[in-house]
């Protein structure tokens, strides 16, 4: 049995769906269950008719529902125009009117409240899923393939994070394996929605950005398939962001270890988390191109695979903030901070902020650590300085990236360091650090430089010889 994921611009029209329906096509034999995301920008929509509607402007609301309900029904009836199975197509265009004619009652629901709660707008983006979800398991079903459509929410149960829910693992692997394993006994593909999830009350929730690679992760662990398929726009992960640098070429392998340092640092292919299931069963994962996929694309294992080269991949994440934290007074006792009671109180602060630094280091006078600036943006994150001004004199530096060079063999190359240093020249490097992963070295850089330096240090170090 494998896990087959389909991202937003591979069932982005239908043409792009019929090759996906191929794709799954020449994989039966391996007994297939289906995620899919939302159809390309359907989510970035639903946001903005969610925001509009809480700000009163129901004209704009109304056109972008109207838009996206177009949008669905058009490519449906191309995809089932020419189907001899009737009760399939009638059932998606049902559903299909059906989700619209829900979505509609809760952005009004929102025009009402003035707001947006998170809870709500985790309801509205679901719909996203489970339209492309239906849509897909129509065009699998006209096409000849048996498919089932299955509701995520019935199996992914989550806490109550909203917008970025957390799994409840234990729960979770033994409601999908109920909710799926009668289904694939059938014969039929289970088609599933990525993304989202819901409480133990039933209350709809999601997983975060790119949170269907994390669904189909949780899911093939769950299962214990044997291959988890990542389908998406790109041949794999790469040696950078190829946006950036239009020399990226595809890491053919790599460690569970190197992708979860590759993602944590802003290489956008995976949700962050969704290695973690998949190295827990050992389960390899495949990233593959749903528009051309007869490439390679990326294996990911626990063994990876050595390329003859320190470093695999260069990711880079801004902005970024750099805090530092010097030893203060303790208001209590009036003595200094010890380092331990100051760690013990950021820990708490940042626990308290569901705020995760993506860097953090303690000498015997302070602390410093980086995070996402987002975590620090509006009236919370006013709070959240405020709260770690008490602890010690503050220095924060704001607009910074962090470079992050990955590779199993990185702690092996003699001169790397001195080679990046002298590569990065006039860009100048902020704080350094190795970390607790011997595999990843991280340095920050301006905002404004990063780029530059991802091409640089690119040019470097897979153009080149370097040991």
């Amino acid at each position: 049995m494998i896990v087959m994921k389909f991202g937003g611009t591979s069932v982005e029209d239908a043409s792009s769906i019929q090759r996906v329906s191929e794709i799954i096509r020449e994989r039966l034999a391996y007994r297939p269950v289906v995620v899919v995301s939302a159809m390309g920008k359907t989510t970035r929509k639903l946001l903005q008719a969610a925001e509009a509607s809480a700000a009163g402007d129901g004209r704009t609301t109304l056109g972008i529902v109207a838009d996206l309900k177009t949008r669905h029904l058009s490519e449906a009836r191309r995809l089932l125009q020419n189907s001899t199975r009737a009760e399939s197509g009638s059932e998606t265009f049902e559903l299909i009117d059906r989700y619209f004619d829900e979505l509609k009652k809760l952005l009004e629901g929102l025009a009402i409240l003035g707001d947006v709660p998170p809870r709500g707008l985790d309801k509205i983006l679901s719909y996203g899923e489970l339209l492309s979800s239906t849509v897909l398991a129509g065009a699998l079903s006209s096409s000849g393939i048996p498919a089932k459509l299955v509701d995520s929410r019935s199996f992914i149960k989550t806490d109550d994070r909203y917008g970025s829910a957390r799994p409840l693992f234990d729960v979770t692997y033994a409601t999908t394996r109920g909710a799926l394993l009668p289904v694939l006994e059938t014969g039929a593909v289970p088609v599933a929605q990525g993304y989202i999830g819901s409480t133990r009350d039933g209350a709809t929730t999601t997983l975060g950005f790119e949170g269907s690679d994390y669904t189909a992760a949780i899911i093939g662990a769950a299962l214990c398939a044997a291959d988890i398929q990542i389908w998406k726009d790109v041949s794999g992960l790469m040696t950078a962001d190829p946006a950036v640098c239009p020399a990226a070429r595809t890491v053919e392998s790599c460690s569970y270890a190197e992708a979860a340092e590759l993602t944590c640092f802003g290489a956008k292919v995976l949700h962050p988390n969704a290695v973690f299931p998949a190295a827990e069963r050992k389960i390899p994962v495949h990233i593959y191109n749903s528009k051309r996929p007869g490439d390679t694309g990326t294996s990911i294992t626990s063994a990876g695979g050595q390329s003859g080269r320190p470093v695999k991949s260069i990711a880079y994440k801004k902005p970024v903030t750099l805090i530092k934290i010097s030893a203060g007074c303790d208001e209590a006792s009036g003595g200094p901070f010890r380092e331990e009671e100051m760690l013990r109180s950021l820990t708490r602060a940042l626990r308290r902020r569901h705020i995760a630094p993506l860097i953090t280091a303690a000498t015997g006078s302070g602390v410093v650590f980086v995070t996402d600036s987002a975590q620090l943006a509006g009236e919370a994150g006013k709070y959240f300085i405020d709260e770690l001004s008490r602890l010690g004199a503050l220095s924060i530096e704001d607009r910074q990236a962090i470079i992050s060079l990955v590779g199993d063999r990185l702690p092996t190359s003699r001169n790397l360091a001195s080679l990046v240093f002298n590569c990065v020249g006039d860009a100048g490097i902020g704080m350094i650090h190795y970390g607790s992963s011997p595999i990843t070295m991280n340095f920050l850089v301006a905002d404004t430089d990063a780029e530059k330096v991802v091409i640089r240090l690119h040019e470097l170090l897979f153009d080149k010889e370097v040991s």
